[in-house]
């Protein structure tokens, strides 16, 4: 094993397009390829088409309040740093552990559902082995230099991007060749029935929740910042590149799926529950312009975009843990990092608990699973709130203690109503998760434990160190505000 040195630092490796490929990697997986169709099916195509807007848009408000703090601490801390430094110790400490945990067990997921793709084309074979399988090369891919990382994760997302790519062209030509044929009519599936808008504001808020999921991973930018380059020139560039790559691919993609696939087709909401890639919205599409081998082409895209999501998981959690390790708030043990800069006593530990997150589902334990899946969502949605209250209050801090905007590196624009719509729309996504274990005639308190036991979890950790250190909210002249170039 490589030399371990604790006050080796992280290498500076990662450009502008790694950046975009890091959190294209983490936001674009079996959302867009199979829940898609599901948010169709809910809501309609007016009804998935706005609610993937309107995420989209506090999802650029996020973005932008990300991208000016890390250019002003490009640190692999991010949100933990944040925290800490800009609201109150605790909470930055809180911060730092949901959002290691919400990554870690991301990775669990995303090995679970490599086995059912496998599947397709070897059914034989039991599913573990390909989950040990990709554990191995997702381990192997964060071992080496985060350069070597962030090329992997580059071809990865770059093999995702394509695939949308055609399949925007594909839908687009099928469009056009609907409405040049006479007496089409083209748009016919946003009239139909109830159509466009089903099932009215209740219908939308439920696909509200599933885009947020859907657009999680965005905010990996703010972890990768610590081994950027020039992080004052390559953050803003991916911030901008970033949100608009990823709200074209989902929008785009969401008004062809609309258009040429009617919401009340069985296979739309078959393809998010039944794991079929064959009910894929993209499959479906691709059949209809006549594309016999669309399902095994499919399967390979998500196959990829599975591991890339997994790769860009194991890289965020790993960084965070070794940052917190590094300032105390996790053992020291975690703070080694080797000769070229890998953290890797964080890296085994955040393999060990995603190998321990699968072993629950490789037993049969699918509740257990359900659960994590529903406390790592919760997860995500907590890190937002976090980034919002933290930019809200390093913006108040920089004004009172003299400072002028002009000389930030990046400034947020909106300010301070982006902060503010971002919390304001995450707080009534995460209330608003799971409302139908209210609304029977008995309350479901066990999906209700399920869904938001995060919540509470993220409160007593906040709340038990804020107790034991007697820690306060920092008052806006004494917040340390001053940019940090090194992650050191």
């Amino acid at each position: 094993m490589s030399e371990m040195n604790e006050h080796a630092h992280l290498q500076r490796r990662l450009g502008a397009r790694h950046l975009n490929m890091i959190a294209i990697g983490g936001s674009i997986g079996t959302g867009l390829f199979l829940a898609s169709g599901s948010t169709i099916s809910t809501a309609g195509p007016g009804g998935a088409l706005l609610a993937y807007v309107l995420i989209g848009i506090m999802i650029y408000f996020l973005m932008t309040s990300l991208g000016e703090l890390a250019t002003h601490n490009p640190t692999s801390g991010a949100f933990f740093t944040y925290g800490n430094k800009y609201v109150e110790e605790g909470f930055g400490f809180a911060l730092g552990w949901n959002y290691w945990y919400n990554w870690a067990i991301t990775v669990a997921f995303e090995l679970v559902a490599a086995q059912w793709i496998m599947a397709f084309w070897f059914p034989e074979i039991p599913g573990y082995w390909w989950s040990l399988l990709f554990l191995i090369i997702i381990f192997a891919i964060n071992a080496m230099s985060v350069k070597g990382f962030g090329e992997s994760e580059f071809v990865f997302s770059l093999v995702k991007v394509v695939a949308i790519v055609i399949f925007i062209l594909i839908g687009l030509a099928t469009i056009l060749k609907v409405m040049l044929t006479p007496n089409a009519l083209p748009f016919a599936n946003w009239t139909h029935k109830d159509a466009p808008f089903v099932g009215g504001f209740q219908a939308i808020i439920g696909v509200a929740m599933i885009a947020g999921f859907s657009f999680q991973g965005t905010e990996m930018v703010g972890v990768a910042a610590g081994e950027s380059k020039d992080p004052q020139k390559t953050i803003p560039l991916a911030i901008k590149q970033i949100f608009w790559r990823i709200l074209l691919f989902y929008v785009v993609c969401i008004f062809i799926i609309g258009t040429l696939i009617a919401y009340d087709d069985p296979r739309l909401i078959q393809a998010a529950s039944s794991n079929n890639i064959a009910l894929s919205p993209f499959t479906l599409l691709y059949e209809k312009a006549g594309f016999a081998f669309a399902a095994g082409l499919m399967n390979a895209v998500i196959l990829t975009a599975i591991l890339s999501a997994g790769n860009s998981g194991m890289y965020s959690s790993t960084r965070m843990l070794w940052d917190m390790a590094k300032e105390g708030r996790a053992p020291r043990w975690f703070a080694q990092l080797d000769r070229r800069g890998v953290p890797m006593r964080a890296l085994y530990a955040t393999t060990a608990i995603a190998a321990l997150s699968l072993l629950t589902s490789f037993m049969g334990k699918q509740e257990i699973y359900n659960w994590l899946l529903n406390m790592s969502g919760m997860c995500g949605f907590i890190v937002w709130l976090g980034i919002a209250i933290s930019h809200y209050r390093f913006r108040k801090g920089y004004i009172a203690q003299g400072y002028k905007l002009e000389n930030l590196a990046y400034r947020a624009k909106f300010f301070p109503f982006a902060p503010w719509f971002a919390f304001i729309l995450c707080s009534i996504i995460i209330l608003g998760q799971n409302y139908q274990a209210l609304l029977g005639e008995k309350i479901d308190w066990l999906s209700l434990l399920a869904t938001y036991i995060t919540l509470p979890l993220f409160l007593v950790v906040w709340l038990s160190y804020k107790w034991i250190y007697k820690t306060k909210l920092i008052p806006y002249d004494k917040m340390d505000v001053k940019p940090m170039q090194d992650d050191d």
